[in-house]
C-alpha cells in the first residue's frame, strides 16, 4: 500500500513537471532585418501581438536594421515604426527653457496602427527579414 502510494504521488509529481515545463516557454528567438526602400532602419522598434487578439505580445529594438526578439509561438500581427525628429520644442517648466525634439512616425500606418504585416513563429530559431519599400 505504501508502495503504491509513493508511486501514485511520483506519477502525480511527473505530470506536473511535464504540464509546467510544456507551459513554462511557449516561446521562439525570431531575428532579422528592417529595410526602407533598400536601406536598413537605422533605429526603430518592432512588436508583435497573436493574430487572434489572444495571448502575450512582445517587442524590440532596430539597430542598424537588425532585431531580435523573444516571440510566442502562433502567428503574430507586425507593426514597425520608425520615428523621425521632425522639430524641436521648448519646455517652458525646465530651468532655462531646454528644447526636446519632436518625432513624427515616417511609416505608413499599413506597417503599424493598421498593420497588414503577419508572421508565423515556430519552435526554435525563425528567421523573418522585412523591406518595406519605397
Amino acid at each position: 500500500m505504501r508502495i503504491a502510494r509513493a508511486a501514485f504521488r511520483l506519477a502525480c509529481l511527473g505530470v506536473v513537471l511535464t504540464l509546467v515545463g510544456c507551459q513554462s516557454d511557449n516561446t521562439a528567438q525570431l531575428d532579422g532585418t528592417v529595410k526602407l526602400a533598400g536601406e536598413p532602419l537605422d533605429k526603430g522598434s518592432i512588436a508583435f501581438a497573436p493574430a487572434d487578439g489572444q495571448g502575450q505580445t512582445a517587442g524590440g529594438e532596430i539597430t542598424n536594421g537588425k532585431y531580435s526578439v523573444k516571440v510566442p509561438v502562433g502567428v503574430m500581427k507586425v507593426e514597425i515604426r520608425y520615428p523621425k525628429v521632425v522639430g524641436k520644442k521648448k519646455d517652458y517648466d525646465a530651468p532655462g527653457g531646454k528644447y526636446y525634439d519632436l518625432y513624427e512616425e515616417s511609416l505608413p500606418p499599413k506597417y503599424n496602427d493598421e498593420t497588414t504585416l503577419t508572421v508565423k513563429v515556430q519552435r526554435g530559431k525563425n528567421q523573418k527579414d522585412w523591406d518595406l519599400g519605397k
